[in-house]
């Protein structure tokens, strides 16, 4: 057996083994700049009523459709763009989804302070580590926060349980359960 077989994760993380690489070198750890940050808030929205498997599978396409998550390349798209981002079988079809991408894009634009300033500022200063998954809140007074300073930006997409999902994603918060051999 390999490493990867013998050790305990998380509940949520699956056999498959993009939950496991996910899990085991990017979940959780800290993740600053502009360009990654917007990626995650991207791919947390489109994750909104699938599962994260889906959006890792797809991720590279994502990567592809959207010119590297380049906010500032993004926040130019306009029509053809929409359109051939909603013929792309290779990333989440979703008109609201990819309107929102685009408007977050531009949002991030519209910004006086830097993303990644701006989204780490509602990081708790500490946070109990979870013993177990029923531990682990789904929503918080922070990722609220900060879902409605979001909103009030013109960002879309950004509810408070996709806020936690980005914080828990990048590190804000550290939600390996005391069982994880990441903890």
């Amino acid at each position: 057996m390999n490493a990867i077989e013998v050790r305990t994760r998380c509940g949520w993380v699956t056999s498959a083994p993009e939950y496991i690489d996910y899990h085991d070198t990017e979940w959780g750890v800290p993740l600053r700049g502009e360009r990654e940050l917007f990626e995650r808030v991207s791919l947390e929205a489109f994750q909104s009523g699938l599962s994260w498997l889906v959006i890792l599978r797809k991720r590279e396409n994502f990567r592809a459709a959207f010119a590297g998550f380049d906010p500032a390349v993004v926040a130019e798209f306009g029509d053809d763009d929409v359109a051939r981002l909603l013929a792309d079988a290779g990333i989440v079809r979703n008109r609201a989804k990819i309107d929102a991408t685009i408007a977050n894009a531009r949002a991030v634009a519209g910004l006086d302070v830097p993303l990644d300033e701006l989204l780490w500022s509602f990081a708790p200063r500490s946070s109990p580590r979870p013993s177990t998954l029923a531990d682990v809140p789904a929503v918080t007074a922070e990722s609220k926060a900060m879902a409605k300073e979001l909103k009030r930006r013109g960002f879309r997409f950004v509810g408070p349980t996709t806020c936690y999902a980005l914080m828990q994603a990048t590190g804000m918060v550290n939600d390996h359960v005391a069982t994880c051999w990441r903890a």
